[in-house]
């Protein structure tokens, strides 16, 4: 048994069992992908696939612990490089930041300034997509960090580590009736067009569950993934948006006005996600407590290790 043969499983796996993309993706043969899974199953003693003919079906139920112990093991090999990485070069590399729009454009910006201030030799990669799509990335391998909200709090593999909390403002053209609304209701609200997220994104599940909570049924006639095509729509005349407060500006949103409806919706907690057992270069930590104080090195360490009181909460 050897990492070649752990990470031919895996990658066949990955692959969908497609053995053919597995070997391009490794830049190797088929036949010698083959062959070393048929050894390392004979080694085992067990079958990792099911075969119908030559091709690859599914995988057994040992393949299936097979696959979790070798994803273990590819991983540790990882945060291996990654421990030579951060003693034989401290201060250079690159951070890759899988977020989404909301975040990428109206909360990390200075945190991204102060970061590279102080590590000017690390490049800093953002990664945008929806909050699924973002764990995704971050499991994958293909990004440090996640930050965003819903889907990233119901990832089991992934270390969760609360940020801070936000809410939401309902935005209008200045003389539209609903900045008038004292105070301001569901009510109110559903009766007018609605703009806001798509349903994939930031806190939309807190905004249904609200109108539902109420027996109310909103006209959303439009949504978007980020807040800046939310907004040119409702500037447009289009309904009135549901937004997250932050992303509003009034010295730059200047043809709109905005009403905090924090006392309409259940807050929001943004996150950040880190794979388990990630071996993070320093600088990482150094981002993470730029962008959230209170998650120092070590509360994070005892967190990745799953310590018992090792939740940082807010």
């Amino acid at each position: 048994m050897n990492l070649q043969q752990l990470r031919y499983v895996f990658e066949v796996a990955r692959s969908g069992l497609n053995v053919s993309e597995a070997a391009a993706a490794l830049h190797t043969s088929q036949p010698g992908v083959s062959k070393q899974i048929r050894l390392l199953e004979e080694e085992l003693g067990v079958d990792v696939f099911v075969r119908q003919g030559r091709r690859l079906t599914a995988v057994t139920d040992p393949g299936r612990e097979v696959l979790k112990i070798a994803e273990r093991m590819l991983r540790d090999l990882d945060n291996m490089r990654s421990v030579g990485k951060e003693f034989g070069a401290e201060e250079s590399g690159t951070l890759a930041i899988a977020t989404t729009h909301t975040q990428a454009r109206y909360v990390l910006p200075p945190i991204v300034q102060q970061f590279m201030q102080r590590h000017p030799n690390v490049r800093v990669s953002l990664r945008q997509g929806s909050p699924t799509e973002v764990c995704d990335l971050v499991l994958a391998g293909a990004a440090d960090l996640a930050i965003a909200t819903e889907a990233i709090g119901e990832q089991d593999e992934l270390v969760m580590l609360p940020c801070y909390q936000w809410n939401r403002c309902v935005i209008a053209p200045p003389e539209h009736p609903i900045l008038k609304a004292k105070p301001l209701t569901l009510e109110a609200i559903a009766k007018y067009p609605i703009i806001t997220y798509d349903f994939a994104f930031t806190g939309r599940s807190q905004i249904n569950k609200a109108f539902a909570a109420r027996g109310l049924a909103p006209n959303v006639v439009l949504t978007a993934i980020d807040a800046d095509i939310i907004k040119t729509y409702v500037g447009l005349g289009l309904g009135i948006g549901i937004v997250a407060y932050m992303a509003y500006d009034p010295s730059t949103d200047k043809g709109l006005r905005a009403v905090d409806a924090a006392h309409l919706f259940e807050s929001a907690t943004t996150r950040i996600g880190i794979r388990k057992n990630a071996w993070l270069r320093g600088y990482a930590y150094g981002f993470i407590e730029l962008f959230a104080p209170h998650l120092t090195r070590r509360m994070v360490q005892s967190a990745l290790a799953g310590e018992e009181g090792s939740d940082p909460g807010l």
